[in-house]
């Protein structure tokens, strides 16, 4: 099996279609009619995947689906798959924290590209994840635990997705210096992929990123200010020194 594909979309006849694909390409797939579902079985047995997700469903819609599942730290990458082509659809969507927008006149082989491009980033990741009981960095006030893939400021645990995490612990690893919009997007998509209109696309999902990590920590300190943006370029992390 490739992977595994979380699957939502209330239209019977569209997700069967999407399903025998998905499994005909050799995909674990899990398939659900309403959000609600996908959301329950995330949080009693979260399982590395991508979620395929449909954005306008009664009852609760894709946009809803997806602010519930950050809002639980459940940080599995998400694709839109939508008949609302417009760009303002696709701009809140990665806002949102997707990591893609596919309108579903597109064939299958371009979604089963996307989706192939996600997993073998999430295996990358994983390939690299610490054999240590203890990995812990520190810069300043911030404290990162690399076992645990926690950070903490002040001593306060800020609570960050897997995603979130990522992107801070490449920001303090590489300080001072400057990191890019797509060093950072490539931590989370893997390299050679691209969302939206080009360098739009993924610049508008890192800044939405970085906007829910500075709230996360501003929650903790009101006066945190450690990340400071490049114009044009991306982020760099500017607190203290850093230590192992």
């Amino acid at each position: 099996m490739k992977g595994i594909t979380y699957l939502v979309d209330d239209d019977d006849l569209f997700r069967e279609s999407i399903e025998r694909n998905l499994r005909a390409a050799d995909y674990d797939v899990r398939s659900y009619s309403d959000g609600r579902k996908l959301i329950a079985d995330l949080e009693d047995n979260p399982q590395p995947g991508v979620i395929l997700l449909d954005w306008k469903m009664p009852g609760i819609n894709g946009i809803e689906v997806l602010q519930q599942l950050r809002d639980k730290n459940i940080d599995l990458p998400v694709i839109f798959l939508t008949v609302l082509g417009d760009q303002i659809y696709e701009e809140s969507a990665l806002a949102g924290g997707a990591v893609d927008f596919i309108e579903k006149s597109r064939s299958f082989s371009i979604v089963q590209r996307r989706i192939d491009l996600i997993l073998s980033g999430l295996r990358s990741h994983l390939d690299r994840a610490p054999t240590k009981s203890a990995n812990v960095f520190k810069r300043g006030n911030l404290t990162l635990d690399d076992s645990v893939r926690r950070a903490f400021w002040k001593e306060a645990d800020i609570g960050l997705t897997l995603t979130e995490y990522r992107m801070l612990q490449y920001m303090a690893e590489h300080a001072p210096k400057d990191v890019s919009y797509r060093a950072l997007y490539d931590l989370v998509h893997g390299a050679g992929f691209a969302a939206g209109e080009g360098a739009h696309g993924y610049r508008a999902n890192v800044r939405a990123f970085i906007k829910r990590i500075r709230q996360k920590f501003r929650a903790v300190d009101p006066e945190f200010d450690a990340i400071s943006n490049y114009a044009g370029f991306g982020y760099r992390w500017i607190d203290g020194e850093g230590e192992r």
